[in-house]
């Protein structure tokens, strides 16, 4: 079941990108602004809207700090704002003045990326605030772009049709020739992937009944939203959204809740709910894609959602104040691990078990013996740690 949870009616032009963080959910628009809201209930934030674009805004992401809202537009500037205090960070001018249609950070907050109506793509070293490179990647307008979670690769789509799989020194790894024979609209890469020597096609999702022009992944990866005719995916089973009242140009999906933002040609930003209709504040959409990653992988965003999962929403400032990612938690959470008798780290379940049903007895981490057997989940580890910590 999908419902409605709020429409947003603040843009005065067509809706062109929906971004959310843990805690925001920004909009874009012709209208040459953005709005930031908090996702608590939906207020607008005391700095929206942003206004600092000659032209419409085409594109809008937030870092996966979270600490970063990034936008493009038509006047061939990228603008990197504080998403606290909505403060103009960074304004970074495409060396040929080119309107810019799509813009990606890095997941470190290394590298800003923008595609440009030339068929160049420009990479700036977003710390520095310094152009690396300009180089034009396809002959047609350059309307897609993002990187892989790991960093090391981009890809890029064009009005022509064409895929590109990039190396950050932009040297083409792949090309995948007429990918879609009416143009690439948007592109983006699963949360979790494996790096494989050949890229092809695993999927074709059909039940669109016109040209899609936005698309998104689910934090867990499990979620594929498309728009124009909204849907959203689950393991292959097609369920459309009802239709809003001018087709959809822009999907998003928050990272902590079950949430779908769309825009649209009315003007107008709807945030439904998936679910069976009950609230659902406190729970991820993500409850199980953390337990896939070691705690020491998490990034900056990851250790934010967490503390969301775990009704901890008081500590995220703190966190984000001192950039704890995941290497960081484990080094607080290894010292309670420790009194609590387990070795502190954290496995696949089918290989442990593996493990444990050879003739090794020890952790494969620390050598040392495994006290037990008994295998405990993420979850109830992490709030075990927790109540232990909070009765010290």
């Amino acid at each position: 079941m999908v419902s409605v949870v709020v429409t947003l009616r603040h843009h005065t032009d067509e809706v062109s990108c929906c971004a959310f963080s843990p805690s925001l959910l920004a909009t874009s628009s012709g209208d040459k602004t953005l709005r930031v809201y908090n996702t608590t209930d939906f207020s607008e934030l005391p700095f929206s809207p942003l206004s600092g674009h000659g032209y419409g805004v085409h594109c809008c992401c937030f870092s996966s700090c979270g600490s970063y809202l990034l936008s493009c537009s038509t006047d061939g500037s990228a603008i990197a704002w504080s998403s606290e205090t909505g403060e103009v960070l960074a304004v970074l001018q495409h060396p040929g003045r080119t309107p810019l249609r799509a813009c990606a950070l890095a997941p470190d907050s290394s590298l800003l990326l923008a595609g440009a109506c030339d068929g160049t793509v420009a990479l700036w070293d977003f710390p520095s605030r310094t152009l690396r490179r300009c180089s034009a990647v396809s002959e047609d307008s350059v309307v897609a772009c993002c990187f892989s979670p790991c960093g090391q690769m981009f890809v890029t789509g064009c009005t022509h049709g064409d895929l590109k799989l990039w190396d950050t020194d932009i040297s083409v790894l792949h090309a995948e020739k007429d990918a879609h024979d009416l143009g690439v609209a948007c592109c983006n890469f699963a949360p979790q992937f494996n790096v494989a020597f050949v890229m092809k096609l695993l999927h074709t999702l059909s039940s669109q009944s016109a040209p899609v022009l936005s698309c998104a992944f689910s934090s867990d990866g499990e979620l594929v939203v498309s728009g124009f005719s909204l849907s959203y995916t689950p393991l292959h089973i097609h369920t459309p959204l009802p239709p809003p009242c001018r087709y959809v140009t822009a999907v998003a999906l928050s990272p902590t809740m079950p949430w779908i933002a769309t825009g649209s040609m009315d003007r107008a930003v709807n945030v439904w709910r998936i679910g069976d209709g009950v609230s659902r504040t406190g729970k991820c959409l993500t409850e199980d894609c953390l337990g896939w990653l070691l705690v020491a992988d998490w990034s900056e965003e990851d250790v934010q959602t967490w503390l969301c999962e775990e009704g901890l929403q008081e500590l995220v400032s703190i966190f984000k104040a001192n950039n704890i990612d995941g290497a960081e938690l484990s080094q607080l959470n290894k010292a309670a691990a420790t009194e609590l008798g387990i070795d502190g780290y954290s496995y696949e379940r089918e290989s442990i078990e593996n493990w444990i049903r050879g003739k090794s007895k020890t952790s494969p981490m620390t050598n040392l013996p495994l006290q037990t057997t008994l295998l405990t989940p993420n979850r109830s580890l992490k709030t075990a740690i927790t109540r232990w910590k909070s009765s010290q």
